[in-house]
């Protein structure tokens, strides 16, 4: 079967003459399992995070002598599929994780779909039974490639040890280029045993995987010309620019442009927050000058964007007056939800290049677009409802707050991962991202328990930047036994638990739609051990229990000690820290456009709804 841009099925290496690569490469005899550590070396892995198990055991024998790859061992399989992926988030390295055939490999289905969504280049290795043992119900068996099939990038399926160095080869490459992803490579156990050769490079075979990455020039002019005729145009960025490493070539084109910038929750930091030409995060919980942007706009320009549902709201009402501009890598994103006058296929950064020449060359010929009427607009917007937040009346702490301040007191160059809820879209509002690759999250799947194995990962690619996981009391307990990982490992990651004592976004809808009928998203028992109302949740004690794992704890609730704790969490820097922020419950995330609604109708606040004074010469 040919190979597409799109997840294929599984592909099985067809026994063929090879000679490895080079002629003069020097040729190794060795088993199955050395053969995959060599190959890892070669591709350049530096770091695998794993778990072993029968299966995959011949694997774990070579690794012990490896000077190059680096095994962290995990506590939980699901934790070194998020740990590959905040890693390659981080780096833009491909993230790598390893562990053992059946429940091993079903434990990372869903950091695979997560990564899936996310466009995350991630080499998943699992061990499978033995090759005669393949279909028969083995003990520790599943169909790992047919699980994953829908939410990989491509998947190989292994059973002769001499395919194994040419698959891993094809595996990085196919992870890393075009549309990034994961893919997964099942190796039989009788492979890794196997007696081989080995020789680097390996001659690779993808047949019909070409990705495109040079745009086509009739468009890029067509891009240009309407660019400079619109008069309220939207520069709508999505992840997609960050991945091609096109972050400088977006900020000469804003400015070149003049066209106001709204950068996606993937996007964060591929356009500095500060700059005037940032409008803010479009979407569900985006500011209410972004969102209100793209629903006026006559003409968006997305670029690495796939106009997702929490971007457009009800589709059939998003963007009524503009016409799309739609580049990206993946010709399948390109019409899939909202049709586009301008279709690019191509690698962003090159499109993004192209688009200044196109953009400069119109301005030579005195074609330059005329914004300022629309500027008068967005600025009013952004000055009349900027994304804000009240302090509690209670004097207790308030979420927001303790995330601004965590962004205010991090040093230079910090990288964030957030978990999902809440304290996530706090986080992608009140922290300044000015660098990309300084803010993790889990955007596609919203997986909870994403930030603690994400910010590790992360923390062990870039070992001198400090990283921050933002994490809920919820999120936390899904996957807080990484912090033993960190411990063991030397990796000082820093976690704030925003601890309102419930499944918070949950709660705030049942807030909003449910009549406050809080059903089964409270974490505490209603009441502390001396009877009060219980703030927070305190079952687990998440400061004994990250003690427990090796880490500085801290709890804070006083927001005269906010500061204090912040700073003490950034000058411990030999262990993993924790800080047990005990916020208050009823605090909101807003702006909010509520699910299946049309973004003309974003709330500013509850009861506040934005009064544009349309004036729209359509």
């Amino acid at each position: 079967m040919p190979m597409t841009e799109q997840a294929t099925g599984a592909h099985h290496p067809q026994p063929r003459a090879r000679n490895g690569g080079s002629p003069s490469a020097t040729v190794e005899h060795v088993t199955g399992a050395q053969s995959l550590i060599r190959s890892l070396e070669e591709v350049g892995a530096d770091t695998v995070f794993g778990l072993p198990g029968g299966c995959i055991l011949p694997a774990y024998d070579p690794l012990m002598d490896s000077t190059r790859v680096r095994h962290i061992l995990v506590r939980h399989e699901q934790g070194a599929g998020h740990a590959a992926t905040g890693y390659a988030q981080a780096t833009g390295k491909v993230g790598v994780c390893m562990v053992t055939s059946g429940p091993g490999a079903t434990n990372l289905v869903t950091p695979i779909a997560d990564a899936a969504m996310d466009s995350v280049p991630m080499v998943a290795i699992t061990g499978q039974v033995a090759s005669g043992a393949i279909g028969t119900d083995a003990f520790q068996e599943a169909d790992i490639c047919g699980i994953t099939m829908p939410i990989t990038k491509h998947n190989f399926l292994v059973t002769r040890a001499e395919d194994i160095a040419h698959t891993i080869a094809e595996a990085f490459h196919i992870a890393s280029t075009g549309r990034p992803g994961p893919v997964l490579v099942d190796i039989a156990k009788d492979a890794l045993q196997s007696k081989t050769t080995f020789s680097w490079p390996p001659a690779m075979d993808l047949p019909g995987y070409r990705p495109v990455t040079k745009p086509h020039a009739k468009q890029i002019r067509e891009a240009a010309k309407l660019i400079t005729q619109a008069k309220r145009p939207v520069l709508y960025v999505g992840g997609g620019v960050m991945k091609a490493g096109a972050t400088a070539e977006l900020k000469v084109l804003a400015e070149l442009t003049g066209a106001p910038v709204t950068t996606t929750l993937m996007a964060l930091g591929s356009f500095p927050d500060s700059h005037p030409l940032h409008v803010g995060m479009p979407g569900m919980h985006g500011s209410v000058t972004a969102v209100t942007a793209l629903q006026k706009a006559d003409l968006i320009v997305a670029l690495g964007a796939r106009f997702d549902d929490r971007v457009t709201g009800k589709l059939d009402s998003f963007a009524p007056y503009a016409k799309i501009v739609h580049a990206d890598i993946d010709p399948a994103e390109i019409g899939k939800n909202r049709a586009a006058d301008v279709p690019i296929v191509g690698d962003a950064r090159e499109v993004i290049a192209d688009l200044v020449q196109a953009v400069q060359a119109e301005h030579t010929e005195g074609q330059t677009g005329d914004y300022a009427a629309w500027w008068k607009d967005l600025n009013r917007w952004r000055e009349t409802y900027p994304v804000g937040y009240d302090l509690p009346e209670d004097g207790s702490l308030s979420p927001q707050q303790v995330i601004q301040r965590i962004g205010e007191l991090a040093p230079e160059g910090t990288v964030f991962a957030a978990g999902v809820g809440q304290h996530q879209m706090w986080a992608s509002h009140f922290i300044q991202y000015e660098q990309p690759a300084t803010w993790l999250n889990s955007g596609g799947a919203g997986t909870m328990g994403y930030a603690v194995p994400a910010a590790m990962g992360a923390k062990a690619g870039m070992p001198d930047r400090t990283v921050w996981a933002i994490d809920g009391d919820g999120c936390f307990q899904m996957t807080n036994q990484e912090l033993t990982t960190c411990a063991l490992n030397n990796i000082p990651i820093k976690v704030a638990i925003i601890n309102n004592g419930a499944l918070g976004m949950v709660r705030q809808w049942q807030t909003l739609f449910y009549n406050q009928r809080y059903s089964n998203t409270v974490l505490h028992s209603g009441a502390d051990t001396d009877g009060n109302a219980a703030k927070g949740t305190r079952v687990p004690d998440f400061v004994k229990l990250s003690e427990a794992m090796g880490c500085y704890a801290i709890r804070c609730e006083d927001p005269a000690d906010l500061d204090k704790a912040i700073a003490e969490a950034n000058s411990i820097n030999d262990r993993p820290v924790v800080i047990d922020f005990i916020v208050h419950e009823d605090a909101m995330v807003w702006p909010m456009v509520a699910a299946g609604t049309s973004n003309d109708e974003v709330m500013a606040a509850r009861g506040v709804r934005p009064d544009f004074g349309d004036n729209e010469d359509d």
